[in-house]
C-alpha cells in the first residue's frame, strides 16, 4: 500500500482506538459483525483484425471481508481481494507488460486490500473514512468498475446527508484512486466529488461537481458539472423509461485548456417483463482536439461491452443504441446495438463502427450464479486506430 494513502487506513486504525470507555460493549459490537465473500471464476477470449495474438485467460477472483457491528454509532470494514490465474490459462496482455503480443484482458493477478474504512453514523449524517467502494447514480462518471476483477475503490473522506426521504447529499474528498490495474496502476489525487439528489414522484434528479486532479505537479484539472433526471413510471400494464442528462467539462493541462459538452437522451417501455430502450448518448470534442472524459467511470456498462472507446476519442463520440432485454428460463438475456460516430465529423473521420452485444445471466440454488456474454465490433471506415474485434465471457460466480 502506497504512502500516501497512510493518513487514511491509519486513521482509521487511529480512531478505533480511541474506543475504550466501554470495552465490553465494543467488544460485542466487534464480535457480532459479519463475515462476507464471493468467488468468481471467468473465461475470456479476445480477438482481434490486428498483429496482435488471440489473448485467453482464465481467472479467480476472491474476495472476503469482515464488517463489525455498530458501538454508538461507529462501525468498520475489512476486506481482501486477491485474482489469480487458473491452470495456466494466461496468455493475454495482462497491463502490466506480461505478454504485449497478445491482446489486452485487463484482468493483472493481485492481492490487495480492496475496502478497509471506519465509519460513523448519527441522525442523517454519515462520515466514512479509508478504502472504500463510491458510485453515484448510473456510475457514467463515478463507479466500481465491478467487471473487471480487481474493482475500482478509493482512499477518501466520505460525508452523506439524508434530512429527508427524497433528498440526500453526498461529498467526497478522494486521496488515491486505486484502480482496475492492481497497485502499480494506482493514481495519487485530489478529486472533490459531490452530488446532490432529490427523488420525485417521476424519478430522481441528480445534480453534481466533480473536480478531478492528479496529484502528479502538472496542470490537469478536469472539472464536470451536470444534471441528470431518470424515472420509471407505470401505465396500465406498460412501465414508461427515461432519462435526461447533460453535463459541461473543462479541462486544463500544461499548454491548452479545452472543454466539451455531453448529454443523452434515452426512452423505453417494459411490457411483461420484456423491456426496450433507446438511447442517444454524446460525448463531445472541442473542435476535434479534445473529447469529453470520464476517468472514473464504470466505462464497461457504457458505449459497448467490447470496449473499443474506453478513452474518447479526441474528434468526440456519438453513441445511438437499441437494448432489448427480458426473461428466459429463470434468468435474464439481453441484447444490444450501437451505432458509433465521430462528434466533430469530417471527410476523414465519421463512420467509427458499430457492435452486437448478447448476454445471459441466471442464479441459481441461492448463492450461485452462471453467465455467458459476447460482444463483436465492426470497425468502420475511418475509425482510426480501431480493429474487428470478438469478446467472449463465461462466468460462474458464488456468494457467502
Amino acid at each position: 500500500m502506497k504512502k500516501h494513502s497512510v493518513w487514511l487506513l491509519g486513521g482509521t486504525l487511529l480512531l478505533s482506538t480511541t474506543v475504550t470507555a466501554e470495552d465490553q460493549n465494543f467488544h460485542d459490537a466487534l464480535s457480532s459483525g459479519i463475515v462476507s465473500g464471493d468467488i468468481r471464476l471467468r473465461y475470456e477470449s479476445v480477438e482481434q483484425d490486428n498483429a496482435l495474438k488471440d489473448a485467453d485467460a482464465l481467472t479467480v477472483r476472491t474476495r472476503l471481508g469482515y464488517k463489525t457491528g455498530a458501538y454508538h454509532g461507529l462501525s468498520g470494514l475489512l476486506e481482501f481481494e486477491d485474482s489469480r490465474t487458473v491452470a495456466g490459462l494466461d496468455d493475454y496482455n495482462n497491463t502490466l507488460g506480461k505478454n504485449p503480443d497478445y491482446s489486452v484482458i485487463a484482468d493483472p493477478e493481485t492481492t490487495e486490500v480492496d475496502q478497509a474504512y471506519l465509519q460513523y453514523t448519527r441522525h442523517d449524517v454519515t462520515a466514512k473514512l479509508g478504502r472504500q467502494v463510491i458510485t453515484f447514480d448510473n456510475q457514467r462518471f463515478v463507479g466500481h468498475v465491478g467487471w473487471r476483477q480487481d474493482r475500482q475503490t478509493f482512499d477518501a473522506l466520505r460525508l452523506s446527508y439524508a434530512p429527508a426521504s427524497d433528498l440526500s447529499v453526498d461529498y467526497a474528498f478522494l486521496n488515491q484512486r486505486n484502480r482496475i490495474f492492481a497497485e502499480s496502476g494506482d493514481l495519487n489525487s485530489k478529486d472533490h466529488l459531490l452530488n446532490l439528489g432529490y427523488q420525485t414522484p417521476l424519478g430522481k434528479l441528480s445534480g453534481y461537481a466533480y473536480l478531478l486532479e492528479v496529484d502528479e505537479g502538472a496542470d490537469n484539472s478536469l472539472d464536470t458539472y451536470g444534471l441528470r433526471y431518470a424515472g420509471k413510471y407505470g401505465v396500465s400494464d406498460v412501465d414508461l423509461i427515461y432519462a435526461l442528462e447533460y453535463a459541461t467539462q473543462e479541462s486544463e493541462a500544461a499548454a491548452s485548456d479545452f472543454d466539451a459538452d455531453y448529454y443523452k437522451v434515452e426512452a423505453g417501455v417494459g411490457i411483461q417483463g420484456v423491456t426496450v430502450a433507446l438511447a442517444y448518448e454524446v460525448l463531445g470534442s472541442d473542435d476535434g482536439a479534445y473529447g469529453f472524459s470520464t476517468p472514473l467511470a464504470t466505462l464497461h456498462a457504457h458505449n459497448g461491452w467490447a470496449d473499443q472507446f474506453l478513452a474518447t476519442p479526441v474528434v468526440g463520440l456519438q453513441d445511438a443504441s437499441l437494448t432489448v432485454s427480458g426473461p428466459l428460463a429463470g434468468g435474464k438475456w439481453a441484447m444490444a446495438y450501437h451505432d458509433y460516430s465521430a462528434d466533430e465529423s469530417s471527410a476523414a473521420v465519421d463512420d467509427l463502427g458499430d457492435e452486437w452485444n448478447l448476454a445471459y445471466n441466471r442464479s441459481f440454488a441461492t448463492h450461485y450464479a452462471a453467465g455467458i456474454k459476447y460482444a463483436t465490433y465492426a470497425a468502420g471506415d475511418s475509425a482510426a486506430g480501431k480493429v474487428d474485434t470478438d469478446k467472449l465471457w463465461l462466468t460462474l460466480g458464488a456468494t457467502f
